[in-house]
């Protein structure tokens, strides 16, 4: 069954007042219009919400996914972080998305208050309320790691991107427990929590209540979660193991490198290279003759001089293993970029090899 009923802001919402939500001068997706519109579809009469996937397990498209779902899913978190009717969320996320319309859910399945706010980059600035749980995203991390050295924020899940290890080192002196996420549309939000600060700071993932996982041949995650789908979901991450509840995320299948029979996962080594160098660089790899592959440093710059490119290669030995160290460097004065402002490594890669 499914909660009808929702507290936001101290008022009780259901299906008979939701009218009051509606900002009648306000643009219909606007943040406060778009909790409106997402709690209409939620007190309908149908199964379902429907989303947009990220494009984790394949090409982005909408799916439906069902209530009763997503009520699973908010009430296994709500269980992991001990929420109840009694606690205080905070919804800083806009609604349209599946992070926001989360938050939503496990107000509902919890019985808890919500308070929402506008979605900012420092959502905490003007906050004055003890909060026991909330969701951001690491650029709101960022922007907000001054503010919650001094808030009462108790529990937070960061997601929507990794988890950088620059943003690692700002959140060590944050006193909120601070959690990464590891999930998909598809999977009603987060299925595995990874703690990034504090005492019980762990570069694993440990999966919730009622999830299993295993490796596939690619040693791709497969998850299966019965109480969010009925079928297996195979992912593209490639993890290493760790007992039956926990792994590692090394990369993406389809960017590894394979380099004279090794392994390297370009995204392992970029967080290796987190603030060395200045301005924006990816790790990739170009054909070659002995190794198959070999692996590269692309940077969005002018070419280095000779003492800055040694002053590099230093710190590169330094950091990176023998075979994730680029075998060449490549300057380049402008990425490719996509229209959401991705960097489109392969055109980018491409353009340098033709030319």
């Amino acid at each position: 069954m499914r909660n009808n009923t929702i507290r936001l802001n101290g008022t009780t919402y259901n299906r008979s007042n939701l009218e009051q939500l509606h900002i009648t001068d306000e643009p219909q997706d606007s943040w406060r219009n778009a909790i409106y519109h997402f709690l209409q579809n939620w007190f309908d009469d149908t199964d379902f919400i429907l989303a947009q996937t990220s494009g984790s397990t394949g090409k982005p498209k909408s799916i439906q996914l069902p209530k009763q779902s997503m009520m699973n899913s908010a009430r296994m978190t709500n269980q992991f972080f001990g929420l109840h009717a009694g606690s205080v969320g905070l919804l800083c996320l806009p609604a349209s998305y599946i992070a926001g319309k989360m938050m939503l859910v496990r107000a509902m399945a919890g019985g808890f208050d919500l308070i929402t706010i506008a979605p900012s980059a420092n959502p905490f600035e003007d906050l004055h309320t003890s909060i026991d749980f909330t969701a951001i995203t690491p650029y709101q991390l960022f922007h907000s790691a001054e503010s919650l050295r001094t808030k009462q924020v108790r529990k937070i899940i960061v997601g929507g991107s990794p988890v950088t290890s620059k943003l690692e080192q700002l959140s060590e002196n944050i006193p909120s427990e601070l959690y990464e996420t590891y999930g998909m549309t598809e999977t009603c939000s987060h299925i595995a929590l990874r703690q990034f600060n504090g005492k019980d700071k762990s570069d694993c993932f440990t999966v919730l209540e009622e999830v299993s996982i295993r490796q596939d041949e690619r040693e791709c995650l497969a998850i299966q979660a019965p109480h969010l789908l009925k079928e297996e979901i195979q992912t593209n991450d490639m993890v290493e193991l760790i007992g039956k509840y926990s792994f590692r995320w090394l990369g993406r299948a389809d960017s590894a490198i394979n380099s004279g029979g090794i392994k390297i996962h370009p995204e392992q080594v970029e967080k290796k290279l987190e603030g060395i160098i200045p301005s924006s660089y990816f790790i990739s790899s170009i054909p070659d003759d002995i190794l198959e592959n070999k692996v590269v440093l692309v940077i969005e710059s002018a070419n280095y001089t000779p003492q800055q490119e040694a002053e590099l290669n230093v710190q590169l030995q330094k950091l990176l293993t023998k075979y994730e160290l680029p075998k060449q460097i490549f300057y380049v004065p402008g990425f490719t970029y996509s229209s959401s402002n991705k960097v489109l490594r392969k055109e980018t890669l491409t353009a340098i090899i033709r030319a």
